[in-house]
């Protein structure tokens, strides 16, 4: 999914905008001091995506007070552009040395707000690329945790890294160690959205993280930039994912909507959709009817109507008033539970392998249940079933 990690071109109206974010950054405090009210899960899980460094940021807490919301999704952590495994805002400001960033966290921790901190995205190199390993990508993370004081940390693992199952590894592994290490951190990991939920890397990326009996407090996808026609399309997306984290993960239907998300877009996506409010309050009905675990959208940089400039990264490009789409948000903050504590399913072991299911295409070392016996794929399979393919092999009854 496109999301922009340069500073973006604006006009007159932007550049007021910009200079109010720079009062901001001014204000820089090393390290911050944590939040004044300890925020309960739900507010983690609705906190939209703001690049507090990155086209034209608005003043976080000018947002808070307008709309109640008392989190943001702070975007985004990489390596750095020329390589390495340690981190940086945007590939290009290290945060061993960020006093920037560190300023915004902290005035919006004496509002009485707080902040969950993005790695990955579109744009750029990822740690998971460049660190090697799952304990050295691990390591790089735990830095901006311990930087920062962090209880919410997201994993938004898209292209070209989400095609590379070696580095996803090394993402979906550090994650789980910073869940060990962090006792009570919130992770989320956001995956690109399709119209049945999400796509071949995506159902990989399930399979990777049961694998390795990571559970996180919530997988969520992005249905934009996709073909998506509105409110429904994305709706109907949310249930195919659904119905996929029952299959890949083995959870039931209650626990798959409870760890289910929703990532949205506000305004005009990169791929030309428009996701009016209308369309973010189907899909907010849907969320709270269904009790999923997270709502958040990108970003609150383009939530507010283009005054002067139609750039994408710092407006919506659609009629709205200034935070229309983040007030969703906190309605949905407000109306779910205070707690979303990661599943407890087991990792693998005897029939925990996901049930074999045709149509899906398996890659050679792929593992599943079938028949009451687990499988392993010698090579690239679909519809071939176990037991009656010499591409399967028998790993015995379970």
């Amino acid at each position: 999914m496109r999301r922009r990690t340069l500073p973006a071109a604006a006009g007159l109206a932007m550049a007021v905008i910009a200079a109010s974010a720079a009062t901001v950054m001014a204000t820089a405090s090393e390290p911050p001091a944590l939040a004044a009210t300890t925020l309960t899960d739900n507010w983690y899980a609705s906190a939209p995506y703001l690049m507090p460094v990155s086209n034209n940021p608005p003043d976080p807490t000018v947002v808070m007070s307008a709309t109640g919301q008392k989190a943001f999704q702070l975007a985004f952590i990489l390596a750095p552009n020329g390589g390495g495994c340690s981190p940086t805002w945007d590939g290009t400001n290290p945060v061993s040395s960020d006093t920037a960033v560190a300023g915004v966290i902290g005035r919006i921790r004496a509002a009485g707000g707080d902040v969950s901190v993005s790695v990955g995205g579109y744009g750029g190199t990822k740690l998971g690329q460049t660190c090697g390993t799952a304990a050295a990508t691990a390591a790089a993370y735990q830095q901006v945790v311990t930087k920062y004081g962090l209880r919410a940390i997201d994993f938004d693992l898209e292209e070209p890294e989400y095609e590379n199952s070696a580095a996803i590894a090394n993402e979906l592994g550090a994650a789980k160690t910073l869940q060990t290490n962090n006792p009570g951190l919130f992770v989320s990991v956001t995956l690109p959205g399709t119209g049945a939920g999400t796509g071949w890397f995506g159902t990989q990326l399930l399979d990777q993280a049961r694998g390795l009996g990571f559970n996180p407090n919530n997988f969520s996808i992005m249905p934009f930039d996709g073909g998506f026609g509105g409110g429904s399309a994305q709706v109907s997306a949310l249930e195919g994912f659904h119905g996929l984290l029952m299959t890949h993960l083995n959870w039931d239907s209650d626990t798959a909507y409870r760890h289910e998300g929703f990532s949205g877009m506000n305004g005009k996506s990169d791929a030309g959709e428009m996701f009016q409010p209308g369309d973010f309050q189907a899909v907010y009905d849907y969320a709270t009817s269904h009790h999923l675990g997270r709502f958040t959208f990108w970003s609150v940089n383009r939530d507010r109507p283009c005054v002067g400039t139609t750039d994408n990264g710092v407006c919506s490009n659609t009629t709205q008033n200034a935070w229309d789409f983040t007030k969703f948000s906190t309605r949905w903050a407000n109306a779910s539970p205070t707690s979303l504590p990661p599943p407890t399913t087991k990792p693998p072991g005897p029939c925990s392998p996901p049930e074999w299911v045709a149509g899906n295409v398996y890659t050679g070392g792929a593992q599943v249940t079938h028949n009451k016996h687990t499988w392993t794929a010698k090579w690239w399979t679909q519809n071939e079933e176990p037991g009656k393919a010499g591409v399967w092999a028998d790993n015995g009854p379970c």
